[in-house]
C-alpha cells in the first residue's frame, strides 16, 4: 500500500452515483437559468439545482470520507444546513425586490399615461403656472 486508502466498492459506487446526480441536478439548474425568459421563471431552477445538487454532493462526501476514515463524518451537515436555509431566503428576497420594482414601475407608467396628470412632475407634484 503506497499511502492510498482502500475504499470498499459499495462506497465508491454510492459516492460516484451521488456525485453524478448532484452534478446533473446543478447543471440542469444552470440550463434553466440560461433557457428561461422572465426573471421570475429564471430564479427557480438555479435555486432548486443548488439546493438539491449541494445536498447530493455533500452526501457523497460524507459517504466517501466515512468509508476512508472508518468513522462517521458529519461536518458536511452544517454546510447543507446553511445552503438549505440561505438559498430559499435569497430567492424570496430577490423575488420580492423585483416585484417591488415592477409595481413601482407600473405605477409610474400608469401615472404618466393619466391625462389629468399631464404637465406634472411625478416626484414634485403638480407644476406651477
Amino acid at each position: 500500500m503506497n499511502g492510498a486508502a482502500e475504499i470498499p466498492a459499495w462506497a465508491e459506487m454510492v459516492t460516484a452515483a451521488l456525485l453524478l446526480v448532484g452534478a446533473a441536478i446543478t447543471l440542469i439548474g444552470a440550463f434553466g437559468l440560461v433557457r428561461l425568459k422572465t426573471f421570475y421563471a429564471r430564479v427557480h431552477p438555479p435555486t432548486l439545482g443548488t439546493t438539491l445538487g449541494t445536498g447530493c454532493i455533500a452526501l457523497a462526501s460524507m459517504v466517501y470520507f466515512s468509508a476512508v476514515q472508518t468513522r462517521p463524518v458529519l461536518h458536511e451537515i452544517l454546510l447543507v444546513l446553511f445552503v438549505l436555509v440561505t438559498t430559499p431566503v435569497t430567492l424570496m428576497l430577490l423575488v420580492r425586490a423585483a416585484l417591488f420594482r415592477d409595481e413601482a414601475e407600473s405605477d409610474r407608467m400608469k401615472a404618466s399615461a393619466d391625462p389629468e396628470r399631464i404637465g406634472t412632475d411625478l416626484r414634485e407634484g403638480p407644476s406651477r403656472p
